[in-house]
């Protein structure tokens, strides 16, 4: 005897106990939608960040090394130099540094975000590169969808506070923050007077979290528009819609 599923009397079943949700606007998960856009094979595209204007900057050092490994394993990888970035609110977002560093996150299909850690936190330029990325611009959502991780510099003993921040702000951005990350203790000894980084655990655990953030990118970048789209925006968007064809007929 052929046994036959009834999905759909169980899903009728299950919305009826569900009465605040728009049925029209309700989508259960599809495996087919997130397996469908895995043809993309252009390198990663990957945004660097770092949090210090020093000379000799041990977040742009510890940025670097990981531009490098990125590059080993066949990204295609920007920088964004700080240096002119004004204040926000200090400045119109037609500034050039502005413009500059929008137009590099719109081009990203992930980030690695390297920050000092100064007095418990991470440092302010950190955070005003952040605050400088909108949450949308227009209908585009510059950061939401996209790839992050997550690397930090310490003077003196292993400390993970801007790491925690930083994670904080890449789920405030929408990102997807991958689970490894990087704290790289007494810094000024991990890196040698040609200012590359010295072989240790430390620079064992920079390479996991590039080969991770890789891997993350390969698997979400074709598919982050699915994985964000949300029931509550899609009601937002039919009840926008709505008033406005209700608008022109009056």
């Amino acid at each position: 005897m052929t046994v036959l599923l009834q999905p759909v009397t169980h899903y009728t079943l299950h919305m009826n106990d569900l009465p605040n949700i728009d049925n029209t606007l309700f989508q259960n998960p599809d495996l087919e939608q997130l397996q469908a856009g895995a043809s993309l094979n252009h390198p990663p595209k990957i945004l660097l960040l770092y949090g210090s204007l020093r000379e000799r900057s041990f977040s742009r050092l510890l940025a670097e090394e990981s531009e490098r490994i990125l590059k080993a394993m066949g990204c295609e990888t920007k920088f964004f130099n700080p240096h002119g970035l004004p204040q926000v609110d200090d400045a119109p977002e037609t500034h050039p540094k502005v413009v500059e560093l929008r137009e590099l996150v719109e081009w990203s299909e992930g980030m690695v975000w390297s920050s000092p850690e100064r007095h418990g936190a991470m440092t302010g330029l950190m955070k005003s590169q952040i605050d400088w990325i909108p949450l949308s611009i227009g209908a585009v959502r510059p950061s939401q969808g996209k790839t992050l991780a997550l690397l930090q510099v310490s003077g003196g003993s292993q400390s993970f506070n801007a790491l925690n921040q930083m994670r904080i702000l890449g789920r405030w951005m929408r990102m997807i923050t991958i689970p490894n990350q990087s704290s790289v203790p007494k810094a000024f000894l991990e890196f040698d007077d040609n200012n590359r980084m010295k072989p240790s655990a430390n620079y064992d655990r920079v390479v996991d979290v590039m080969e991770e953030l890789v891997k993350f990118t390969f698997l979400t970048r074709s598919v982050s528009g699915y994985l964000t789209d949300r029931y509550s925006e899609r009601k937002e968007s039919a009840e926008e819609l709505s008033k406005r064809v209700n608008q022109r007929s009056i």
